[in-house]
């Protein structure tokens, strides 16, 4: 008896989420670049990637008006800040609502309200975490309000939210969110809303890409599997063992039948010369083997939910120029910011495969063994380029010491020289406490070696 009610639960909160089975596949569309295309340009983009949902990292304006009338359904986000202030003021809430969501709504197909963005993540402010749920509640409140009870709330929620996911059936939530888990799921239960989670097989094949099978992270078809001990299951890819990781998180904690929605999936198609896999083929492969995975009728499933449809979200539209971080970061995107195709794809998952231009051959999928140097870009803005040598030399008093008049690689006027020492000297003294060879976009890694006269600018050995 308790079986059977289980599913019936089940069966009917998926009824409920039929709205969006039968056009599963959209994109994130960020707005982290210089040089990206408009807002209607996007929403044309849009249209030729056959996407059925997009999520926007905010509510902006110009994107809600520019998606008035597309046949795609919208998701919005509340902004991370906002959320103390929220969480305890309604009138605030509805604010947000009235000029965020009802006056788009429904000309915009606006579906969901995400509250924040990976709040629960350990790198996110811990203080912020009591705040979450509070806020998605106002929200929710705000919407009926408005009579807009059919929008949905929800909040991203990343893979770390676990402890691992190997094996699947062993995973549990992180003790220290344990109980805003618990809150939150409860909240979608009572609201037939969906959990958001955002899931990259990329990360943890970096990370073990000694253990993990590239093609198992890759979601590509093979002899490679992987046997859960304490289930039984067999499973073909990683991305079905992080998706039942976080199932079976949610059934320890008495919530076995909220249907899921992948917000965020994706693979990088180039990166740093000391990131590997990062490359337009192993992306395309992905991203492709994505298309095929949520589009495939009957849905596929995963083995602890067989043929379970699951919306999904790859992450990105476009390459973004300004994305912090590491070199991956900037190399999510679909499209170029000129809106060409990074590489062939079409989310309805109509397009016959053979049909696509034929990839380049990956170079990088074994690390990189050698010197590299961080060196000034050849897009950067020379007028900027002071201040980032100046940050660059205000970390450590021996970073630039080299480049200070009477140094041994002084050069007076020499700016460019300057900057490269000092990029590659920051990089190389703090490359292992986390820094990034980037500058706000001014700097890139290189393996031509940039000393001068008898001037030896530091490098770093990989």
């Amino acid at each position: 008896m308790g079986l059977f009610f289980h599913l019936l639960l089940f069966l009917l909160a998926i009824a409920s989420f039929s709205e969006t089975s039968s056009a599963n596949l959209g994109v994130c569309y960020g707005q982290l670049g210089n040089n990206l295309p408009t807002p209607n340009k996007s929403a044309e983009l849009l249209r030729q990637l056959n996407v059925s949902h997009v999520k926007i990292y905010g509510a902006d304006p110009q994107i809600l008006n520019a998606l008035k009338g597309v046949k795609i359904h919208v998701l919005i986000m509340v902004p991370n800040d906002l959320l103390p202030n929220i969480s305890s003021d309604q009138k605030l809430a509805d604010a947000w609502v009235g000029k965020n969501v009802a006056v788009f709504y429904p000309a915009t197909k606006i579906r969901y309200v995400l509250v924040g963005n990976e709040i629960l993540s350990p790198w996110n402010n811990a203080s912020i975490w009591p705040h979450l749920v509070p806020a998605m509640r106002r929200i929710r409140s705000a919407l009926k309000k408005s009579g807009l009870a059919k929008i949905k709330v929800g909040t991203p929620v990343a893979v770390d939210m676990v402890d691992s996911v190997f094996p699947p059936s062993n995973a549990t939530f992180r003790r220290n969110i344990s109980d805003v888990m618990v809150d939150m799921l409860r909240f979608h239960k009572r609201t037939k809303s969906v959990f958001f989670v955002d899931l990259y097989t990329y990360f943890p094949w970096v990370d073990q890409f000694k253990e993990i099978d590239l093609d198992f992270a890759l979601l590509e078809p093979g002899n490679v599997t992987y046997s859960d001990p304490g289930s039984g299951f067999k499973y073909t890819d990683l991305l079905d063992v992080m998706i039942d990781a976080v199932i079976y998180a949610m059934k320890r904690v008495g919530f076995p039948d909220i249907p899921l929605f992948l917000a965020e999936t994706g693979w990088p198609n180039g990166g740093d010369i000391d990131q590997i896999g990062a490359s337009v083929r192993n992306a395309a492969t992905y991203n492709r083997n994505v298309v095929k995975k949520f589009t495939a009728q009957p849905p596929a499933g995963t083995p602890l939910r067989p043929g379970v449809a699951m919306p999904a979200l790859i992450f990105a539209l476009y390459n973004e120029n300004r994305k912090p971080g590491p070199g991956t970061e900037r190399h999510f995107g679909l499209l170029y910011p000129n809106g060409t195709n990074v590489y062939d794809i079409d989310l309805s998952g109509q397009t016959p495969e053979p049909t696509y231009t034929p990839l380049p051959e990956p170079t990088n999928n074994e690390p990189y063994k050698g010197k590299t140097w961080c060196v000034v870009a050849r897009t950067a803005n020379q007028t900027q380029l002071a201040a980032a040598v100046a940050e660059a030399c205000k970390q450590g008093s021996r970073t630039c010491k080299a480049i200070r008049p009477g140094g041994k690689c002084y050069k007076p006027y020499l700016t460019i020289l300057h900057a490269n020492y000092a990029f590659s000297s920051y990089w190389a003294r703090f490359r292992k406490s986390g820094a990034y060879c980037y500058f706000n976009g001014l700097a890139v890694q290189t393996t031509k070696n940039p000393s001068y006269g008898s001037c030896k600018v530091p490098s770093v050995n990989i």
